[in-house]
């Protein structure tokens, strides 16, 4: 079973929002209803970005990468090209 480490940002404000999960679809469901703390503040949300790996602790580790980015909007602009 593979994980995603997925990119989502709000369509309101400027905001990102970075995770990892085996069901993504479920995730960014979760994520635009009233029942995730956090995001539900900067809802709606839309995925810009997701990768898949084989593991959870390969997932984990690129989570931990993107969050210490500093500027995730220029990973997106350097990946979209």
């Amino acid at each position: 079973m593979k994980f995603a480490v997925y990119i989502l940002k709000s369509e309101k404000f400027n905001r990102f929002y970075i995770g990892q999960t085996k069901d993504l679809e479920k995730r960014i469901e979760h994520h635009n209803s009233s029942k995730a703390r956090w995001t539900k503040r900067y809802q709606p949300w839309v995925l810009v970005h997701f990768e898949e790996y084989e593991s959870r602790a390969e997932a984990l580790k690129r989570e931990t990468a993107l969050k210490s980015l500093k500027n995730i909007s220029r990973f997106l602009e350097e990946r979209v090209g």
